[in-house]
């Protein structure tokens, strides 16, 4: 499966990719339980973005957090590989583990187990253009060209533009 990546995607990495992809999964869950997703919005497409804000916004009427304590993933896996639409779309079976609870404004945990760590799979897909360049670790705003730090918010400090990964890199287009 990495050989037919590696005839559209020249730079390709598996081990890179596989922290790429971990390192979005804990951010992305740990954006939910700080109810703010301006983080990871650049990573994700518009349907998961808008699957997760729901998410958060139900949290936020409801006055609770969900927490994700100790939040690792423990193995990730590419499982397939399609050229579709001139996009590289790779599914990635994640294995996570984490303390898994809701708690309420004042800290009390209505409910999940707050001391017991639970394993979970996720089936992720993630696509990138077909030909997109890779700008490597630092990234450029397309608006200005100044440095925009991906990890941090990927939104241009200078002209707020935000940046897009799409164009450069994999999103999460699906994660069940």
């Amino acid at each position: 499966m990495i050989n037919k990546i590696l005839e559209y995607d020249k730079e390709f990495n598996e081990a890179m990719f596989y922290s790429y992809v971990g390192n979005i999964f804990v951010k992305l869950y740990t954006s939910v339980m700080f109810k703010d997703l301006k983080d990871v919005k650049h990573f994700l497409n518009e349907n998961i973005y808008n699957k997760y804000q729901s998410i958060v916004n139900d949290l936020i009427d409801k006055n609770v957090t969900e927490m994700y304590d100790e939040l690792n993933v423990s193995s990730s896996k590419i499982t397939n590989v399609k050229i579709e639409n001139n996009k590289i779309i790779v599914t990635v079976s994640l294995k996570a583990k984490y303390i898994n609870y809701i708690i309420d404004d004042d800290g009390n945990t209505i409910s999940g187990i707050d001391n017991h760590r639970i394993e979970k799979d996720y089936i992720i897909t993630l696509e990138r253009e077909i030909g997109s360049k890779t700008q490597g670790v630092q990234r450029y705003c397309e608006s200005c060209g100044a440095s925009v730090d991906i990890n941090k918010s990927g939104v241009c400090p200078y002209c707020r533009t935000t940046f897009n990964q799409a164009k450069h890199d994999y999103i999460i287009t699906n994660i069940n």
